[in-house]
């Protein structure tokens, strides 16, 4: 019933409009004046143009606006080795398009007023002209291609990390994702994962980890995520059931995880949990959030590095998120020496 009364008022509005228009037809033809679309006056044409100023004028400053306006809400400095990169090809990316925003929106605006009708005007004929052809083709072209090459170098340096002699090998972790948490399973004192399937799956081994791989004794599962700080970290991910996605803001990582099949992402933390919290950027954020909160009642908010989902998994896909604390490496290997094996758990 609701639907078609709202269906009969939008067809009522319709016909009203029509009769308005109508109605502006009609007062128009008593006073003798043309009310059609082709008899527009050089004043309205002025008006017109000057309207696409103003407008101008509003959209730019709407944009400076919001650009300060979203200042206070956008992600802390990056607390990963690669995150630098992506930040700065990010910077790179956005200033030259702001740049050439402003170059060319008022250009265009200006040209509209300029060039706006009138009985006077003529139209001019311009011929071909090579020479802007190619400015206007070369120029963004070796821009562009620019930015590609660059975009492509920092993927590839992040995507297929190189470890250096001499260097650690990455410490293996699997992120186990399902609707609609996260688990976490370390690759013990070997730092090999043991054998796992979801159809191994059953009573207390929900990760479906394999007891006779000898690999799987020593995997430590878990339900918040510890990383060493400075040291490399190889993550595998798993799906139970539908496509999830890893999202770590503070690291800049983001990788799906795929029922069926297996992915993985190398990174080095560089910020400790405590150094994230002392970092005045993240403490003014901290503070506006509080600020809201406080007005609502609820209590006071901490700053921790967190996992949440990137994908609309389901009813519950807001509260998947998983806590992650990094922090030295003694306070590392004193939590994981408080952890249970695998093989105790059985």
């Amino acid at each position: 019933m609701e639907t078609l009364l709202i269906i009969i008022v939008g067809i009522l509005g319709l016909i009203a409009i029509a009769q308005a228009v109508r109605v502006f037809e009609l007062s128009a033809a008593v006073k003798g004046e043309d009310a059609s679309s082709e008899n527009v006056t050089d004043k309205d044409n002025r008006n017109q143009g000057i309207l696409l100023l103003i407008f101008m004028i509003f959209m730019l400053g709407g944009f400076i606006a919001m650009i300060f306006g979203y200042s206070d809400v956008m992600l802390p400095v990056s607390a990963s080795e690669h995150g630098v990169d992506i930040d700065n090809l990010w910077d790179i990316s956005m200033w030259l398009i702001i740049v050439v925003f402003f170059i060319t929106q008022p250009i265009l605006f200006y040209f509209g007023y300029k060039f706006r009708g009138a009985k006077k005007k003529k139209a001019v004929y311009m011929e071909h002209n090579n020479r802007l052809e190619f400015i206007w083709t070369i120029v963004p072209a070796v821009v562009l291609a620019g930015l590609i090459i660059y975009g492509l170098a920092t993927w590839s340096n992040i995507m297929n990390p190189v470890i250096g002699e001499g260097e650690e090998e990455p410490m293996v972790v699997e992120i186990y994702a399902k609707q609609f948490g996260w688990t976490a399973r370390y690759s013990g004192s070997d730092n090999q994962l043991g054998y796992a399937n979801v159809r191994m799956i059953g009573g207390t081994n929900t990760l479906g980890v394999d007891p006779d791989d000898a690999n799987s004794l020593d995997d430590v599962i878990t339900t918040e995520l510890h990383l060493p700080v400075n040291r490399p970290v190889l993550f595998k991910f798993r799906s139970q059931d539908v496509i999830h996605s890893a999202y770590l803001p503070h690291f800049r990582v983001q990788m799906n995880c795929v029922p069926g099949t297996k992915t993985q992402f190398m990174f080095k933390p560089t910020m400790t949990t405590e150094e994230m919290r002392q970092d005045p950027d993240t403490q003014q954020k901290v503070a506006n959030i509080n600020e809201i909160r406080g007005e609502r009642g609820d209590e006071a908010w901490q700053f921790d590095y967190v996992l949440l989902c990137n994908k609309i998994c389901g009813s519950a896909h807001y509260n998947m998120q998983m806590k992650i604390v990094v922090e030295s490496e003694e306070e590392y290997n004193k939590w994981m020496s408080e952890q249970k094996s695998f093989a105790e758990l059985l």
